[in-house]
């Protein structure tokens, strides 16, 4: 299989659809799977307006099709649904070449914090985008239902995984002069991640936020005695998990919360609301606790035994996620493309009764 994996989503931001795409690269060489890499490293580029990380791509369908020769792939697979991943949807559908997607973010939630355009607009643009596609891939089983009931079609189910070795417990202490306990989160400093509920939260103690993006200076004018760390990976992220003492999950849109499974593999309780990926990861298990009063759960998550939460989060790998990754696409192949999305017919093209 030479696959080629498209995504909006790349380097420098830190974030789950980056992991998440990066992993499945990674893991391709083993199955027998050549991963063809197209991201926005590979064209021009205009930041964000508002979010300079994000970098919007200046490509087309005849810029990916000139590539596409070099590249042969045999399957697609598209991770966003930006102009990269506009452009190969487009190329796939005149080549007729079945191709694979996958459903990150909440674009609608995301769209109306910011400004006024109604979800169920944004929706439906969804909806067609993925509707051409032979799979979507989904994380959770309630966002599977979610989008089910919006009309998404041949939804597959795609977990996700995490780096046990990485994230581990560590008898380390990396805040010595901090008041104890510390509730910790990670995360995009964006308006949508909700971390001012957690900041508005009176918890003993001290509060920990590592992360960075457009709504740091906000956020820290917001609780000038919280500690903002700013972004961290590798090392230096598993420590700060590790010598936390409850990790705090304030979002209300994420489809499934990579960080709340380093949080439960480095021994950290989790205190969320119960929507969409705390309900799947940390529901129906004694590794957290969720509640509509955040507060409540931070503090009851303080009595849970570590050793619970990493038990929990040792039943994710990423080589499953792989498997399951893999498979989704075999089988999404093999039932050949879709047909190309109609058109609902204006109201003036609409045959008038009688």
């Amino acid at each position: 299989m030479r696959l080629l994996l498209a995504t909006d989503a790349w380097h420098p931001q830190v974030n789950g659809v980056v992991r998440s795409v990066e992993r499945m690269a990674e893991a391709g060489a083993g199955l027998g799977v050549e991963p063809l890499m197209l991201t926005p490293a590979d064209f021009a580029s205009l930041p964000m307006p508002g979010y300079s990380e994000i970098r919007l791509s200046l490509v087309t369908r005849g810029r990916v099709l000139a590539r596409w020769k070099r590249l042969a792939p045999s399957h697609v697979h598209i991770a966003t649904e930006g102009p990269i991943g506009h452009a190969v949807r487009a190329a796939c559908l005149s080549l007729n070449q079945p191709f694979t997607t996958s459903y990150h973010t909440r674009f609608p939630e995301y769209l109306a914090a910011r400004a006024p355009v109604p979800e169920v607009w944004s929706y439906a643009w969804l909806r067609r985008f993925h509707a051409a596609a032979s799979g979507t891939m989904v994380s959770t089983p309630s966002l599977e239902r979610e989008l089910a009931g919006r009309g998404f079609t041949h939804l597959m189910r795609w977990t996700r995984g995490v780096d046990t070795d990485l994230f581990r417990p560590r008898d380390i202490d990396p805040f010595p002069d901090l008041p104890r306990p510390i509730f910790l989160s990670v995360g995009r400093l964006a308006v949508e991640k909700n971390l001012a509920a957690f900041l508005a939260l009176d918890l003993p103690g001290s509060k920990v936020v590592v992360g960075d993006g457009p709504d740091r200076a906000r956020l820290q004018a917001l609780a000038p005695d919280a500690h903002f760390l700013g972004a961290l990976t590798g090392e230096a992220l598993a420590r700060v998990y590790a010598g936390a003492d409850a990790f705090v999950f304030p979002s209300l849109t994420d489809t499934f919360g990579i960080v709340l499974l380093e949080a439960l593999a480095s021994g950290l309780p989790v205190a969320a609301f119960p929507v969409t990926g705390p309900l799947d990861v940390i529901g129906g298990t004694d590794a957290g606790v969720l509640g509509t009063d955040l507060r409540t759960a931070a503090l009851a998550a303080l009595t849970i035994p570590r050793e619970r939460c990493r038990a929990e989060a040792l039943r994710y790998t990423w080589a499953e996620s792989a498997r399951q990754f893999y498979d989704n696409i075999a089988t999404a192949h093999a039932l050949g493309p879709m047909q190309r999305p109609a058109r609902r017919p204006s109201a003036a093209a609409l045959p008038r009764p009688g």
